[in-house]
């Protein structure tokens, strides 16, 4: 049995899931978005890649749709950055339908087709229980068999999209592994939450889908525990950049460093957002809105209206929201500013920070300071804050995350390497591919 949390696949981190239909009635070519999808590369390109037969699809149009994926990924997949993932019609009550997708898997991983040698693995979606996952995995197992391929050489990723998906995935740590399945084949767990929403029968006030940060939370720790990768839904306001960032911005912080991508936009926010910023930058929180400071000449300035600062008779007067605080000393005021402002570091200043760590264990140190130091102006009052953080093992690991999805993609998308250099510099890519070996 595998040893639970192990990573089994190739990447170990995957950003973006960019969904494709397949077939298209009245056109010319109905493979004609296929075409154009797998002609991505660089930032544009995903890391996976969802040729999608199922809801992307019209029913009387996914036979033609598998015929295309086998086509086309035929004729270019060879040269696609990122890997291939076609998703193909299941339901978890719905024998004829999961048969239907058992022949599109057929179709579309047949050798004499010439698709299969660049198919990494298929996308199942409305699954159900957890022997409802074994099934797929069965089909998954019977294509290898019926082919010639390596039991286990087609990845499985399954979309939880109903009430008995999610609770599935707390049974995975016990199955997979056994000898009466190939469940170690999973690949992502992919949230779906407009038929979650459906399944569950929630409501909205204004019909919009509810955030469901349970569900992404549990997603992410069954990929975790289970050794795969989460991946959060579509975002289908396609316009809205910063709510796509915003919501990616909040996966991060739970694990969750993929998201479905509906456009080459859309992958291009997603594909650089979990990467560090290229510069570093400062931020206050301004009455519970996270505001970026202005650097003018080695000062960061705040020039909003959430928060006033004033210099009055034995001390200063500090307005943040409704709060009003007033303190007699600058010691003072830079503690509470302290406790407002924090640092965005850069991939320069992570690397930094790693390096400096390195040396310091090598010399025999288990534990370090590290200082961060910042002048803030507030309504033409400077005030000097700085910080020490303490570094030790622990720290160093959990800070290596950027650092090692960073590492992930230089190593498996060299497609990327000089959208890479172009954002930090060839230094800083070297320094940061050396942090950790």
């Amino acid at each position: 049995m595998t040893a639970i949390d192990t990573r089994l696949h190739d990447r170990k981190f995957v950003r973006t899931f960019f969904t494709t239909p397949t077939a298209e009635k009245g056109v010319d070519d109905s493979a004609k978005k296929l075409r154009s999808a797998i002609g991505l590369r660089g930032m544009q390109a995903p890391d996976v890649w969802v040729p999608d037969n199922e809801d992307a699809t019209a029913p009387n149009m996914r036979d033609e749709g598998a015929e295309n994926i086998a086509e086309v990924v035929a004729e270019e997949g060879e040269e696609f950055p990122g890997e291939i993932h076609p998703r193909v019609v299941w339901h978890r009550d719905s024998p004829s339908t999961r048969y239907k997708g058992f022949q599109h898997m057929l179709e579309i991983a047949d050798p004499e087709n010439g698709a299969v040698e660049n198919i990494d693995g298929f996308v199942i979606p409305e699954v159900g229980d957890i022997d409802d996952w074994k099934k797929a995995d069965e089909f998954i197992t019977i294509v290898e068999n019926e082919y010639g391929l390596e039991e286990g050489s087609l990845a499985m990723s399954v979309i939880i999209e109903s009430g008995s998906a999610e609770l599935a995935m707390g049974k995975l740590r016990e199955e997979m592994g056994k000898a009466d399945n190939n469940l170690e084949r999973l690949f992502l767990l992919v949230d779906g939450e407009v038929d979650y929403t459906k399944d569950m029968r929630a409501i909205t006030p204004t019909g919009g889908l509810p955030e469901w940060k349970e569900l992404r939370h549990n997603t992410s720790r069954a990929a975790s525990a289970a050794g795969c990768i989460s991946v959060d839904g579509p975002y289908d306001d396609i316009r809205d950049v910063d709510g796509y960032h915003e919501r990616i911005t909040a996966n991060n912080a739970m694990g969750m460093l993929g998201i479905w991508s509906l456009t080459p936009g859309q992958v291009v926010e997603a594909n650089k957002s979990p990467l560090p910023p290229e510069e570093g930058y400062w931020v206050i929180d301004a009455d519970g809105r996270e505001v970026e400071l202005d650097s003018q000449d080695g000062v960061e300035v705040y020039s909003g209206d959430r928060i006033e600062l004033e210099e009055e008779d034995g001390g200063y007067e500090l307005e943040v929201g409704s709060d009003e605080i007033f303190v007699e000393s600058e010691e003072e005021l830079a503690d509470e500013l302290l406790d407002l402002v924090d640092y965005v570091p850069s991939m320069d200043d992570i690397v930094d920070s790693m390096e400096e760590f390195e040396a310091a264990k090598e010399a025999g140190k288990g534990a370090i300071a590290m200082t961060r130091a910042a002048t803030v102006e507030i309504d033409g009052i400077q005030v000097d804050v700085s910080s020490d953080r303490m570094w030790d093992e622990a720290t160093y690991q959990a800070l290596m995350t950027p650092v090692k999805l960073f590492q992930d993609v230089y190593e498996n998308r060299p497609d990327q390497h000089d959208d890479l250099a172009d954002l930090y510099s060839e230094d800083v890519v070297e320094r940061a591919m050396d942090v950790g070996n």
